[in-house]
């Protein structure tokens, strides 16, 4: 088995006496897309400050490739690219100057590649990078976590300010590298971005994992809306095994199912009589809602 891109043992981070990540444990596949998931506070951020070594963890330990995330830091940070959410340049640099100096820093990289991504994301290179719009910035950022091929690219919050257009070009691209056997590590919040991309999901809430699931496994859950006679009840309902999110309006009922859906209609149909009957895939924030709901 190829060794995991990235993988945690019980990692655990404190601030005196406030513990914002509790004891993680995570294992990341090499040439997959992993969402991390989770709300403002959640631990996503300490956690990825964790994996590159810009904090120290209080209990535990970190592999990136295979490496020590402490012993190993500075060789894991030439086979990774980065995008952090709160991107920094230096603002009187111009965004070509900026994508030739942190080139340079790598050795070099591939100058055609280079221009090949400047064009996909109809980058500003003649701005001074503090002139340039938060979009246009993270066009800069893009580039520079994707311009040198990395084996890992870790991102947070990497759609903030960008346009459709400029969203679609980075998905295709993140599909692109998972494709060459390399991996992407992406936190977000915006869940959309997350379902269209990702292979797996990790949910974070308060330090904890509290799920980690195939993005395939979580479309088996759907929406079931129904139409009955008599006036249903629901407390019928919210019984069934894999029922939540159970709302009833004069006859109709709205609910979340992740069971079997012979099953939910076999225990309806022996109390009231379906007049009308529709079910579709939930979507990935209907889940990530439900799985915070469940957690509390």
């Amino acid at each position: 088995m190829s060794t995991p891109a990235i993988r945690t043992h019980g990692l655990v981070k404190r601030y005196g006496r406030f513990e914002a990540v509790k004891g993680i444990d995570l294992e990341i596949r090499a040439g997959e897309v992993f969402g991390f998931l989770g709300p403002n506070g959640a631990g996503k951020s300490t956690t990825i400050r964790v994996l590159l070594d810009e904090i120290r963890p209080t209990a535990g330990r970190a592999e990136l490739l295979g490496l020590d995330s402490r012993r190993d830091a500075v060789e894991i940070h030439r086979r990774i690219g980065y995008l952090p959410s709160d991107l920094a340049l230096y603002p009187k640099m111009t965004g070509r100057d900026t994508l030739r100096f942190f080139g340079g820093l790598r050795g070099g990289v591939d100058q055609s590649y280079v221009g090949e991504l400047v064009d996909r994301f109809d980058a500003d290179l003649d701005k001074r990078t503090g002139e340039l719009s938060t979009g246009n910035r993270q066009k800069i950022g893009l580039i520079l976590a994707f311009m040198h091929r990395p084996e890992l690219v870790i991102m947070d919050e990497p759609n903030a300010g960008l346009d459709p257009l400029v969203q679609h070009q980075f998905q295709q691209l993140v599909r692109e590298t998972v494709a060459e056997g390399r991996t992407v590590f992406l936190s977000s919040h915006t869940l959309s971005e997350v379902q269209r991309v990702a292979d797996r999901v990790g949910i974070i809430r308060d330090g904890h994992m509290v799920a980690v699931e195939d993005i395939d496994d979580l479309r088996a859950v759907r929406r079931v809306d129904l139409l009955l006679d008599p006036q249903p009840r629901a407390v019928d309902f919210e019984a069934l095994a894999g029922a939540r999110d159970v709302v009833v309006a004069d006859h109709r009922v709205h609910l979340s199912f992740d069971g079997e859906l012979g099953a939910l209609l076999e225990a309806v149909t022996a109390r009231y009589r379906i007049l009308d009957l529709s079910a579709s895939d939930a979507d990935l924030e209907e889940v990530f809602l439900a799985f915070y709901r469940d957690s509390r």
